[in-house]
């Protein structure tokens, strides 16, 4: 008659520790699935969202300068809101505050760059503040460089239209600047507001839980 003499079998206990952290169990797995699946969805939402807001600041940024640049090149500045705004054409071959002027063609591959960054980060957007955040920046960035493909003296070296001046006509209190631009800045502030709050790009909090310990 044999006896156990009270030893556990030692299977009992990778069993036991199998079912205190059920790791890569096939329930486990099948929830991950089921979860991207359903991500899915919500990605292809974010990137539509993503694409509307380029695409609105893109077509207005165009519009605009294709308007004022009509009814406004050469002619006097036009004062509105009692002198805090003033439309004025005023084609600028650098940066913002005049800067770069001269390196138009480093400021349109820099561009290109910041265009296929923002593209490259769709796949992983979830977030819908980064989506409309990345969108103004996004079509601020292509209204901007269609100026300086399409606009003389040629490609990569076109001067981009700036026709809003705060405070005075001259752009000496703030430099002139467009709806690119100011696309440019809000999207940019939201998403410094975004990263602020812990919210990434995934559409997750900045924060870590603790796992599963062997």
């Amino acid at each position: 008659m044999s006896r156990h003499n009270g030893l556990v079998n030692p299977s009992q206990h990778s069993e036991s520790e199998r079912e205190a952290c059920p790791q890569g169990r096939p329930s486990e797995q099948a929830a991950a699935d089921d979860q991207q699946a359903s991500e899915t969805p919500l990605r292809r939402r974010r990137t539509g969202l993503l694409a509307a807001a380029a695409g609105v600041t893109l077509v207005l940024d165009v519009l605009s300068k294709i308007i004022v640049v009509a009814a406004l090149e050469g002619h006097p500045p036009v004062k509105l809101l009692d002198g805090a705004l003033y439309l004025v054409v005023f084609r600028n071959s650098g940066a913002a505050f005049s800067l770069g002027t001269g390196l138009t063609w480093v400021l349109s591959l820099i561009a290109v760059g910041v265009v296929a960054v923002i593209i490259r980060m769709a796949s992983r957007l979830r977030s819908a503040g980064w989506a409309v955040g990345l969108g103004f920046v996004l079509g601020g960035a292509l209204g901007n460089l269609v100026d300086r493909l399409l606009r003389a003296p040629g490609p990569l070296r076109g001067h981009v239209v700036d026709f809003l001046s705060l405070l005075a006509p001259d752009g000496s209190v703030w430099p002139v600047f467009n709806l690119a631009d100011s696309a440019i800045v809000c999207g940019g502030l939201l998403l410094v507001f975004q990263a602020a709050t812990g919210r990434d790009v995934d559409g997750t909090r900045s924060s870590r839980s603790p796992g599963c310990r062997p």
